[in-house]
């Protein structure tokens, strides 16, 4: 019940954080519950044991999440969501001797194996590519069919192993080394631009994998907690691929968010035909002064420079001024979904004031000034214009149609998806170069002085 609960309460910025807590302490109670109301004899050393590794799972955890900053937090959720899998796999590991000869079992064990040691590999190769170690993707040759013939052979290989009532540990390790293998080979050719979208559907892996080993235990305490989580990965998923117009098949087989950064000369671009017009801080803030309506499009630039407290205090001062303001968010923007969410509520931001995709759009033609910050992708008027663009069809952050336009970047380079954005050549935009935090306290100084 308290999952649930805590689920349902999760869908809601202002009690999502009373959500988590509940569904934590659900957790901590049925952790207590399995160890304590066990029905069996267990030898004491287990008991420290498992004493000892949740104290120490307790530090690091808490350590690692309240050290963690903003931008490094899709990171964390993928390695935390990578623990998960290979927990399972390990259960199914440990356990698969005591079920031999019995079909269903060992079908469910070597299920989860499978299931929990993808989850795991390629759940590392995410948060590697999060975190810039693996900055491009590395596609082999014919990897579509390579990967195919993979899991092919592993789903072969474990019914086999289920059917024929094998003893042989040789056979699983071979199963669990090969399902890792096809973890990291299944993450590996995705380019950036869909890591949202792996991270919610390894989530959902995770999960299945869970719901098995609470099959597996006849515990329904982790079969529900498995189930749960794997529907609302899954949905989840379907809803990022939804907000990016793809199906799920063209973001695992497809070739989106491949290329690399472009480099720039000079603030301009080499690969697109047109010209930039730059803006100063004062003259940014002279237009923002004399606004009626204000759109802050924030993007992973924003968590980038840690400036999601700055922007707070703009939007405060702006309306402190008459000015109408609210921040449009797109559900694909930063590194994972709702991750804007997540940044603008750190600062206490009014959940009113945070307006989605298809609220917002229509918005945007009465709109005096939106400033984007650290946006790119989902803001690109080529998902719109220009069919051969990989973003085409993908709904947008429709600013263009603002009837001014201040960006804000460090570079002309592109975003996530490596995708030159044809905003920056509007008539209607002003390019604000420089460090997201940095620009936005000097726009604040000038507004003060207004």
């Amino acid at each position: 019940m308290t999952y649930i609960l805590g689920l349902k309460m999760l869908g809601k910025p202002e009690t999502a954080r009373k959500g988590n807590l509940i569904a934590a302490a659900g957790m901590t109670m049925a952790i207590l519950g399995t160890i304590f109301f066990y029905q069996g004899e267990v030898p004491s050393f287990i008991y420290i044991l498992i004493a000892t590794a949740i104290v120490i799972g307790t530090i690091l955890g808490w350590m690692i999440a309240k050290k963690v900053a903003m931008t490094k937090m899709p990171e964390l959720v993928s390695l935390f969501n990578g623990m998960g899998g290979a927990s399972a796999a390990l259960i199914g590991l440990i356990e698969f001797e005591h079920y031999t000869g019995k079909t269903m079992s060992i079908a469910t064990i070597v299920a989860g194996i499978i299931i929990g040691s993808i989850s795991f590999s390629g759940s590392m190769i995410a948060w590697a590519k999060l975190n810039g170690t693996l900055k491009k993707p590395l596609r082999l040759p014919k990897y579509n069919i390579l990967n195919n013939l993979i899991i092919i052979v592993l789903i072969l290989f474990a019914t086999f192993i289920a059917w024929s009532g094998t003893d042989s540990q040789l056979f699983l390790y071979v199963l669990f080394f090969g399902a890792l293998a096809y973890g990291v080979l299944f993450v590996l050719p995705i380019g950036g631009a869909d890591m949202p979208v792996v991270i919610s559907l390894l989530n959902s892996f995770t999960g299945l994998a869970a719901a098995l080993g609470g099959f597996l235990y006849g515990n329904m305490v982790m079969l529900t907690g498995g189930i749960l989580v794997g529907s609302a990965g899954t949905i989840l998923t379907f809803a990022m691929c939804d907000a990016m117009n793809r199906s799920l098949v063209n973001v695992i087989f497809g070739s989106f968010g491949s290329s690399g950064d472009v480099s720039a000369s000079d603030g301009a671009s080499e690969t697109m035909k047109g010209s930039i017009k730059k803006t100063t801080v004062s003259d940014a803030a002279i237009l923002m002064n004399y606004s009626q309506r204000i759109i802050i499009v924030p993007g992973y630039g924003l968590a980038v420079a840690q400036a999601q407290h700055a922007i707070h205090e703009l939007e405060q001062l702006l309306a402190s001024k008459g000015i109408e303001v609210k921040y449009a968010i797109h559900p694909v923007a930063g590194r994972m979904p709702g991750h804007m969410n997540v940044l603008l509520a750190e600062t206490n931001v009014d959940y009113d004031k945070l307006a989605e995709m298809e609220d917002v759009n229509p918005e945007f033609k009465n709109t005096d000034v939106v400033f984007v910050v650290g946006a790119n992708d989902v803001v690109n008027p080529a998902a719109h214009t220009n069919p051969s663009s990989p973003i085409f069809g993908m709904p947008i952050l429709e600013v263009e149609n603002a009837k001014n336009i201040i960006i804000n970047k460090r570079s002309m380079n592109p975003g996530y998806a490596g995708i030159e954005n044809e905003l920056f050549y509007n008539q209607k935009t002003s390019m604000l170069f420089g460090d997201a935090k940095s620009v936005i306290q000097s726009l604040i100084s000038e507004l003060k002085g207004m």
